[in-house]
């Protein structure tokens, strides 16, 4: 069965959550007590990166359940350290293989609404996914990234896609 929604979402959150937990495994070993890395912020009202992957990671659900026609699960507590950060990637991994093509056969003409901020948006599942979902998703993992970097981990933009690669010493 050809679902494009299912397409355009499980196998792009799939490969950038496998990005988003090798950065988080490059964190962990790079981490030091001072200032601590997970309450590290690119500007004083931006979230720190412990919450940039929470809500990252939520977006994979806040997304997939709707387009499969499931409930929204629990969110859970908020993660304090590397491990359970991981654990948390692994849980949006774990949902994604539980998805099937056939869940999301009427995606596109479902109504979606979901908190944006101070407001709710509600929007059919294909601009939900392709203008709403997708780009947060991408936002909140850039912004670990851009984290990350600030931080001082030798990171390129390998790291974050898994695509490029550069030889030691090239602009990153």
């Amino acid at each position: 069965m050809h679902a494009p929604l299912f397409d355009a979402s499980v196998p792009v959150f799939r490969r950038y959550l496998l990005q988003l937990h090798a950065l988080l495994v490059r964190a962990a070993q790079h981490d030091r007590p001072t200032p601590p890395l997970l309450q590290a912020r690119l500007a004083p009202d931006m979230l720190p990166l412990a919450v940039q992957v929470e809500v990252a990671v939520n977006f994979v659900f806040r997304a997939c359940a709707p387009l499969a026609g499931q409930a929204l699960p629990p969110f859970g507590e908020p993660r304090q350290n590397f491990a359970t950060l991981q654990a948390r990637v692994a849980e949006g991994l774990a949902f994604l293989d539980t998805l099937a093509p056939a869940d999301f056969a009427d995606a596109a003409q479902r109504q979606i609404s979901d908190p944006a901020g101070e407001t709710t948006v509600t929007l059919d599942g294909s601009t939900f996914l392709q203008q709403y979902a997708l780009p947060n998703f991408f936002f909140h993992t850039s912004m670990v990234y851009a984290i990350l970097r600030q931080q001082g981990l030798p990171l390129s933009k390998g790291d974050f896609d898994g695509w490029h690669v550069y030889t030691a010493g090239q602009a990153r």
